[in-house]
């Protein structure tokens, strides 16, 4: 009944949405046309100008040169699907309920590509769809897209089959290629309407898979160990048992995807076929020019979650450390755009939806939870959040990660687990970045009972507790403020 309920709230909102685009499209001037460049899997310093020891970038070095960079972006699951669907409706995955790789997205919630396209927007979809991707009919076209070029679920890096349009088309090549062909193909047609184009790339994504022309680029480069990365006491002391665990799992560095690779190969794979991704962006950065519409044209660059490398021993994503949750995002407009400006606000994958129907003349729907990165893009220094909520669903087919709530802000960040015995996680972000000291270690639940809450403010110290107690107040703000009353409904299940 609730959830019936929720989704005729949805279907409220999308139907006056579209009532408010109907006048927009009738009485706004020409808008501002919009690219969205999404990467699978890509880590927040994996391009040249973060600082990365080897990997050349030269295309995103001149992005951000010419753009502003924002320093703190992150996601609120960092899961691809749940991702992606909080990109697409401004909301947290509790909300939409894509809540794991196999959900389908309610076709019922407004979306901003939907809602740009009844704005009178021509809109496009190029790439890595990845909602219901078990579906049979997991490539089909998508509602609020006038044109559509997917695949189903993963897909492969080589010689592809996409849906173009609702025809199944195999096509000869590597795939970040040919996205980008269909990607320039899509900007080089008439643009009569403004448009919106989202180009979903396959890549990062594992088993990393570099195109010939990259292939061997980095074999002789070794990508260096962070601090937490050895298999010794100090590095997991104050740790869940459940991450040293892991380092023997798919998600670890001496488990690795079934032990099919090693650590080095993964990175140096991994680099290489992110070159093909940096070029990819020199195209269609050099097509928008080539139309005089590199100027006008808002582009923002970003990616699906994080990725970790060796960080605590893990790989890939799913938690909440910061390589986990943090993602790369650079914006590119210079018309109102500042050159080689930085943003340090809190941003999240909720806030680009506003944003693009911000800079499209279109009234964001009150359902979405994100703002709108306009001022910010425009250098402007809006009230903005303080913190933000960060969830992940236990899923069955990997168990080695729990259920995760936390909250992170500028300095702090809270990680709380269920369905554990094991310690909360509390970090000072500014001084402890590596995230090896938890504040909370030494205080954890165990089998002989109480709650780990009071066991916390019995025995940490005044400082600690002080911090504690603010922090576990922040989170449940957020879950007060974001729609979930006492907790998510899925915690208990």
């Amino acid at each position: 009944m609730a959830n019936e309920i929720c989704r005729r709230d949805f279907m409220v909102q999308a139907a006056t949405a579209t009532a408010l685009a109907a006048q927009v499209r009738a009485a706004a001037p020409a808008r501002r046309n919009i690219v969205f460049i999404l990467i699978d899997d890509m880590r927040f310093d994996s391009m040249g100008f973060m600082g990365h020891p080897f990997l050349e970038t030269p295309h995103l070095d001149a992005l951000a040169k010419n753009g502003k960079v924002f320093e703190n972006a992150f996601v609120t699951t960092s899961l691809c699907s749940p991702s992606r669907a909080s990109i697409l409706t401004g909301l947290y995955a509790h909300k939409h309920k894509v809540y794991d790789n196999k959900s389908p997205l309610d076709d019922a919630i407004p979306t901003f590509p939907r809602l740009l396209q009844e704005a009178g927007y021509r809109t496009g979809f190029i790439g890595k769809w990845h909602m219901n991707e078990v579906s049979s009919d997991s490539d089909k076209p998508r509602p609020g897209f006038d044109h559509w070029s997917s695949f189903r679920g993963q897909g492969v890096y080589v010689d592809p089959t996409f849906n173009i349009n609702g025809t199944q088309q195999k096509l000869t090549g590597y795939i970040t290629d040919l996205i980008t062909d269909q990607a320039v193909e899509f900007l080089n047609t008439s643009h009569e309407k403004p448009f919106c184009l989202y180009v979903s790339h396959k890549a990062t994504h594992a088993d990393f898979h570099p195109a010939d022309r990259h292939k061997g680029g980095y074999k002789d480069k070794t990508y260096p160990h962070p601090r937490s990365f050895d298999d010794t006491d100090e590095n997991y002391a104050g740790k869940p048992a459940w991450v040293r665990a892991q380092r023997k799992s798919w998600h670890g560095v001496d488990g690795m995807y079934n032990k099919e690779t090693d650590f080095d190969t993964f990175t140096r794979d991994y680099c290489e076929t992110m070159r093909a991704v940096d070029d990819s962006v020199g195209r269609i950065v050099a097509t928008l020019k080539e139309q005089d519409l590199l100027d006008s044209t808002l582009l923002i660059f970003t990616g699906d979650n994080g990725f970790q490398f060796g960080e605590h021993g893990l790989i890939d994503k799913r938690t909440m450390y910061e390589a986990s949750i943090r993602v790369p995002c650079i914006a590119h407009c210079p018309e109102f755009i500042t050159a080689g400006s930085k943003c340090s606000e809190l941003t999240l994958n909720l806030d680009f939806a506003p944003t693009f129907l911000e800079a499209a003349g279109v009234p964001v729907p009150p359902s979405m939870q994100g703002r709108s990165m306009m001022g910010l893009l425009h250098g402007e220094s809006p009230e903005w959040r303080d913190a933000f909520l960060y969830e992940y669903l236990w899923e069955r087919s990997f168990p080695q990660t729990p259920t995760i709530l936390g909250v992170r802000t500028k300095q702090y960040k809270y990680i709380r687990y269920h369905g554990v015995w094991d310690y909360y996680e509390l970090y000072d972000m500014l001084k402890d970045p590596d995230e090896m000291n938890n504040l909370l270690a030494g205080y954890k639940q165990t089998s002989e009972g109480g709650i780990q809450e009071s066991i916390i403010r019995a025995k940490a110290p005044e400082d600690v507790k002080k911090i504690f107690d603010g922090m576990a107040k922040r989170l449940q703000q957020l879950l007060d403020e974001t729609g979930c009353l006492q907790e998510p409904a899925w915690i208990g299940t």
